[in-house]
């Protein structure tokens, strides 16, 4: 039945449940949620004369009317449009202040539905991202460029005037005010181009009599006038002469400021707005006049920045908004008396860096010739999914991807450089734990690289809010007495010292591991973690250490992955590790629609889901891992952690334990489940087989597991 909606006064969002359906949520002034298949909607028409129209027939949203869930980093948009008009500004020659109303422009726009992309980074080829993200671009005239905006003039209510005489803060001030008005930020030169383009918008806000000269000033200024009306959602810290995430900034309402917190009047008003921000929820999307004072202030008040000084289109790319496909984990080496090493690539954590930089140095001939692990930001999981799995579907299985510093975004507990803490207490660290645990296993990431060090008791949150982490490492700058030392939390989280930590060098590299690998005995394991600078050693100089290592200690050091490297470490200390990773598992399953090694190969994404479309909607799943292990954890991902809809999580089942595979011990019995992730710490128990057996698959019948682990130890 196809329907065909007359609305008064309401909002609405569409929101992507899973690969199959997208539904459309209706918010009512009397509360009321109606969802709705979108292909079962033929027509939406508006009884409320007050309600604007574009010409596609799109809502024209204000900016606090956007579909913003609580679990998300971004608004929720529209898919993009069929066509999406694509201009070059570098080919058109604007100005940073033309660059900066274009991206305001931008946001305006694609808060309703995405149809504005603009090149300004030229780094990465032109076809990439839109690309990746299935995008169909008509160019915009660079030689015409302002008849982009007569385009859109009909969703523009206006122009905030500006002037940089004064100071040029002013113009992160008129994109503030933009943003939460639907307007345009202009100098008189720009308004005199719109003008003889034909558009002779009304001023609505004039700022060129304010008088302010200082940034805390002006700064000051926008939180007593305007960051009342802001969203606090997120700020954005960018210099007043980048326009790269204007378009966020105006299609959130939110604030844009550039403050120096070295600045004791700067500070001042930073921290105004920071302390109003909820640690867990909230991020900084930018950058900072200087690294660790700015990274350290946001995480004083429990905030994490997003790196992204010269990200670009985010209103598009967010809005391609598909599950992350996480890559299958190849199975790991059997531990042996070796010298275990491991490499981490900086600088993931900037998702501009992913965008551009990386895009180029992941082509590197040197990239899958051996394992490296690659910082990459969680926070595309919002941003930009498709990014993410851009990267996934090019990998080896000797490209290993971690999170950058220190879980969902960059946060800075410890300064090693300065000897200082941003925060010291273990409850004010929770919320960005708990909110890196989210991201984290949403993008797949089991390791993280912490910059510089934590305190026990954020060990502590790591271990209680980030179960979905094999392990993390530390920076070891080598600037306090003696060497950092290797720390488990709760018995099974291991913190490792990078050591060292952004050596610009593989000779760098194996000069550090070498203090260790020459007192290596071959009595024991031993494990030796670094990381490399990638703009001074990328993958084309890293392939170097294969053999320089090899010459230091010969076939006694092998080079590995790092989630091998957490649970090889973990084996080798009788801790906890992930049996699932072994050579020697086995799996098997009843009748099924897959194979049943999918069910346990470190990926819970939908093409590598074990389903069984039995007409009992029945089956089981079994692990078995060559000789007995004491048992202590299971986890089961189901349907939604690939994305799916909730409803189709496994509904009953039981997982249970064997040491023959005839006689079986329940572990967990669950019925009624409508949670993505059964996550269970069990009083250890001795055993080889693990079976997972559904008696109850869910809303349509179909068993659908998308990845089991099992955690045991010698």
């Amino acid at each position: 039945m196809r329907n065909i909606f007359v609305l008064a006064t309401v909002a609405m969002g569409i929101m992507s449940l899973n690969a199959q359906q997208t539904t459309m949520f209706v918010h009512t002034t009397d509360g009321d949620i109606i969802p709705n298949d979108v292909t079962d909607v033929e027509k939406i028409t508006f009884a409320d004369a007050d309600y604007n129209l574009n010409a596609d027939n799109d809502r024209i949203l204000e900016y606090d009317e956007v579909n913003w869930p609580e679990n998300r980093l971004l608004p929720l948009f529209l898919p993009p449009a069929k066509m999406v008009s694509a201009l070059d500004l570098n080919a058109a020659k604007l100005s940073s202040q033309e660059r900066i109303m274009f991206c305001t422009l931008q946001g305006i726009v694609n808060r309703t539905r995405p149809r504005i992309l603009l090149y300004n980074h030229n780094e990465e080829p032109r076809s990439t991202w839109p690309g990746a993200h299935d995008l169909s671009t008509r160019p915009a005239s660079t030689n015409k460029p302002y008849q982009l905006v007569k385009r859109f003039q009909d969703e523009i209510k206006g122009l905030v005037l500006y002037s940089t005489e004064r100071s040029e803060h002013y113009a992160n001030l008129a994109v503030t005010v933009a943003g939460l008005g639907r307007l345009l930020p202009v100098t008189a030169e720009i308004r005199q181009k719109l003008i003889e383009n034909g558009m002779d918008f009304p001023v609505v806000e004039d700022l060129t009599d304010l008088t302010m000269t200082t940034p805390h000033d002006v700064y000051d200024y926008l939180y007593e006038n305007y960051w009342g009306r802001c969203n606090h959602r997120l700020l954005v810290s960018i210099r007043p002469d980048i326009p790269y995430v204007h378009d966020i900034a105006a299609a959130a309402g939110s604030a844009t400021v550039w403050l120096d917190p070295r600045k004791r009047f700067e500070k001042n008003v930073l921290d105004k707005m920071l302390k109003e921000m909820t640690p867990g929820r909230d991020i900084v999307l930018g950058w900072f006049p200087e690294e660790r004072s700015g990274v350290g202030e946001s995480t004083k008040f429990g905030l994490s920045t997003v790196p992204a000084d010269f990200f670009e289109n985010g209103t598009v790319y967010a809005a391609v908004n598909r599950p992350v496909n996480i890559p299958a984990v190849p199975k790991r080496p059997k531990l042996e008396n070796k010298v275990y090493a491991t490499v981490y690539i900086s600088d993931g954590d900037n998702i501009q860096y992913c965008q551009h930089a990386m895009a180029k140095i992941f082509e590197q001939g040197g990239r899958g010739k051996m394992p490296m692990n690659w910082t990459i930001s969680p926070a595309l999981a919002d941003f930009s999914p498709q990014m993410l799995n851009y990267y996934y579907g090019k990998a080896t299985v000797n490209d290993c991807f971690v999170s950058g510093p220190s879980g969902l975004g960059y946060s800075m507990p410890y300064d090693g450089h300065n000897k200082r803490w941003n925060t010291s207490k273990g409850e004010d660290f929770v919320p960005y734990a708990r909110l890196s645990q989210r991201y984290l296993e949403k993008a797949g990431l089991r390791v993280v690289t912490i910059w510089d060090e934590v305190n026990d008791a954020q060990r502590q949150a790591y271990a209680d809010e980030c179960k979905y982490l094999y392990g993390l490492t530390i920076q070891d700058w080598e600037r306090q007495n003696g060497r950092l030392k290797t720390t488990v939390q709760d018995g099974r989280l291991p913190f490792v010292p990078n050591y060292p930590c952004y050596a610009n060098g593989a000779d760098v590299i194996a000069d550090f591991f070498n203090r260790d690998i020459k007192n290596f005995n071959g009595s024991e394991p031993m494990f030796v973690s670094g990381q490399s600078t990638v703009w001074e050693a990328g993958p084309d100089k890293l392939i170097e250490l294969k053999s320089k290592l090899d010459a230091l200690s010969p076939g006694n050091v092998e080079i590995v992955r790092a989630d091998h490297f957490f649970n090889l470490y973990c084996e080798a200390h009788h801790l906890p590790f992930d049996l699932t990773m072994t050579e020697s598992m086995t799996v098997t399953s009843s009748a099924a629609d897959t194979p049943a090694a999918l069910a346990a190969d470190g990926s819970p994404s939908e093409p590598n889901m074990w389903v069984s479309s039995t007409a009992d909607g029945k089956g089981w799943v079994q692990c078995d891992f060559g000789e007995p292990y004491l048992i202590s954890r299971y986890v089961v991902r189901h349907a939604q952690a690939a994305g799916l809809g909730r409803e189709l999580n496994t509904r009953d089942f039981t997982v249970e334990t064997s040491t023959d595979g005839n006689t079986w011990t329940v572990a967990g019995t669950y019925t009624a489940n409508t949670e993505a992730v059964t996550d269970a710490a069990i009083t250890p128990v001795e055993a080889r087989y693990v079976r997972v057996s559904v008696t109850d698959a869910g809303a349509d019948g179909i068993a659908r597991i998308g990845d089991i682990e099992v955690y045991g130890s010698h």
